[in-house]
């Protein structure tokens, strides 16, 4: 890999709730700055009907909670698999195929890195979770091929994929001194990714890593998840969920499921919706939590909502415990959360990441003990109950941090230089 020209391609790493993009290039760190000088670019498109344009990234939230009207649109990459991509939405008064709002963020991701290097690029390596789809190959296929159409639809005549957690390894690799056994945990906004890797300083330059690749694995549990089940767990119950009607039957809870997951808070808008709460607000034993579902919803505040969920995640890997403070939807009220709450939330979802690395572990002939070190890298991997689970099936590994938020995006752009050169 001659090492004293920039890469012709570009890593892109396409996240659920964060985006990068990687250019390789001679002692400069290799991603580029997409928005504020940052190098994220959070997966969010607001189509703001005053203005009457989409806006995207932290510009997207900001008119969002400003008070405009529009949309708002994020875990984009949940997409991919889905069903939702053969279908439609409606947006600024006409109809938007799913395919072509993810056409339309990736081409900011292409768009914006090529304004940073001042030239254009043709091709591409670009990020992929081990499975998008659990337990349906032809389904992960179409995920694939669907992002492949994408990128070519934007101008890159080579597209080509790397696993996200090998391209996590091929980063940390850059800074160790010795042979290392390393299992990567990604655990991004919708997936955890997992791969055994055998690194090493002489390795860095080779091609073919094949034979370094002991065995990878994942599940389609990430950040959106364990939101949904903080909101879930400690939100929804202030707005009716697990409440009782009148005939001692609990209430439906479609209402806040909806609201406790990003790509379809829309869906409890709808007058369909309303209308159906309003019936059933007759039904209702204590009326209290369907009124302030009344109330979030006329606000439209469900995006809202979901943001200060987050937040109060992030907030819960540092500290026990943390409030949400609900005045808007009524005077004094707060959701108080704290981290046995959200250990509680999430538990079974540890225990489907658990399995995942125990399997990943009989696949490779490997015992926990013969691993020398757990790299956490993905935006959701700071949680502490999660790195406990993990790092409790392997007692030896010492755990190194990663670039939360960067390291795929490096790590691709590495793998792009070796591909295109």
């Amino acid at each position: 890999m001659p090492l004293a020209q920039p890469a012709n391609a570009l890593g892109i790493d396409f996240g659920t709730s964060n985006s990068t993009v990687g250019w390789w290039r001679p002692d400069v760190e290799p991603l580029i700055a997409l928005e504020e000088g940052r190098p994220t670019l959070p997966s969010v498109v607001f189509f703001n009907n005053e203005e009457r344009r989409p806006v995207y990234g932290r510009q997207a939230l900001r008119e969002y909670l400003d008070g405009y009207e529009g949309r708002l649109m994020r875990s984009l990459k949940s997409l991919l698999g889905s069903s939702l991509l053969k279908s439609e939405t409606t947006v600024l008064g006409s109809a938007l195929p799913f395919k072509e709002l993810l056409r339309l963020f990736l081409g900011q991701l292409k768009s914006r890195a090529e304004a940073a290097a001042e030239r254009s690029f043709e091709q591409v390596v670009l990020g992929r979770p081990v499975f998008f789809v659990d337990d349906d190959p032809e389904a992960d296929r179409q995920a694939q091929d669907t992002l492949a159409e994408v990128a070519g639809k934007l101008g890159f005549k080579d597209v080509s994929f790397q696993y996200e957690p090998l391209a996590a390894a091929f980063d940390y690799e850059r800074g160790i001194d010795r042979e290392e056994l390393v299992l990567i945990v990604d655990i991004g906004g919708g997936t955890s990714d997992f791969s055994l890797v055998r690194l090493a300083p002489e390795r860095r330059a080779l091609a073919d890593r094949a034979t370094d690749i002991l065995a990878t694995g994942g599940v389609h549990i990430g950040g959106t998840d364990f939101d949904k089940q903080l909101s879930l767990h400690g939100v929804m119950p202030l707005f009716g969920y697990g409440s009782r009607m009148k005939s001692e039957a609990p209430m439906p809870t479609s209402f806040h499921l909806n609201l406790a997951t990003w790509h379809t808070i829309n869906a409890v808008y709808a007058q369909k919706s309303r209308l159906a709460l309003q019936n059933m607000r007759y039904d209702a034993a204590d009326t209290t939590g369907i009124d302030r579902l009344f109330r979030l919803i006329e606000q439209r505040a469900g995006h809202w909502l979901a943001i200060q969920v987050e937040d109060s995640k992030i907030a819960l890997t540092e500290v026990e415990r943390c409030r949400i403070d609900l005045a808007r939807i009524e005077p004094g009220l707060a959701a108080e959360l704290d981290r046995a709450l959200f250990d509680t939330a999430i538990a079974p979802l540890l225990e489907r990441i658990r399995a995942s690395v125990q399997r990943l572990l009989a696949d490779a002939g490997l015992r926990g003990e013969q691993v020398d070190t757990l790299f956490f890298t993905g935006g959701s991997s700071g949680v502490p109950a999660l790195r406990q689970n993990v790092a409790a099936l392997l007692p030896q590994a010492r755990a190194v941090e990663g670039n939360r938020f960067g390291g795929i995006g490096s790590g691709l752009a590495i793998e792009a230089k070796k591909r295109y050169g």
